[in-house]
């Protein structure tokens, strides 16, 4: 058996003074981002979600005003039922009229119906728009109502369950925000007796 000798040998080259800096620099940051990270942990808030749609569904303000919006889309559907009839009695007019009454009756009629398809426009375009202002609205105060809690209760973060793939029940503001929303609605509607 022979005595090999051990041999030292470099496989690793030693770094030049570029390469320490930049390991320094990179050792550093990980250290300070290991020690900020265990402090940001220790000083964040309660994290939360809600279930806006089902709050925006359940807040009684959104119920009242679907109802008054449907009130006032049963009105334009009356008016439009009576210009719809209009139009039926002068096409049944036009049979017992004379070639020239008749020609003049036409043009009414085609008058009554771009007024029809006018009136369909606007009503349509009108009870979107003031759908779309409610929505707006009452997200809008939801949000501020959301924040307020959040602040009140210590929250770092509430998110919109939509985003969640997984949220511990416990976790789940939605009952809370809906009370809240639904007393300060009825606190601040007129008592109607």
């Amino acid at each position: 058996m022979t005595n090999a000798k051990f041999q030292m040998t470099n496989k690793f080259p030693i770094p030049n003074n570029k390469m320490k800096y930049f390991l320094s620099v990179i050792l550093t940051g990980i250290s300070i981002l290991s020690i900020s990270s265990t402090a940001i942990a220790e000083n964040t808030g309660k994290i939360g979600y809600i279930d806006l749609s089902r709050a925006f569904d359940e807040y009684q303000k959104t119920k009242d005003f679907d109802k008054d919006l449907e009130k006032k889309g049963d009105i334009k559907q009356e008016a439009r039922e009576k210009l719809v009839q209009e139009i039926r009695t002068m096409r049944g007019e036009l049979e017992l009229m004379n070639k020239n009454a008749r020609e003049k009756k036409e043009i009414d009629i085609e008058s009554k119906i771009k007024s029809l398809q006018e009136f369909d426009q606007e009503a349509k375009t009108d009870l979107t728009n003031e759908r779309d202002n409610m929505v707006k609205d009452i997200l809008k105060e939801m949000g501020d109502v959301i924040k307020e809690y959040g602040q009140k209760n210590g929250y770092a973060i509430i998110l919109n369950d939509r985003v969640l793939l997984y949220g511990d029940s416990t976790m789940d503001l939605t009952n809370d925000i809906i009370k809240i929303l639904n007393e300060g609605y009825k606190a601040a509607s007129p008592v109607t007796k």
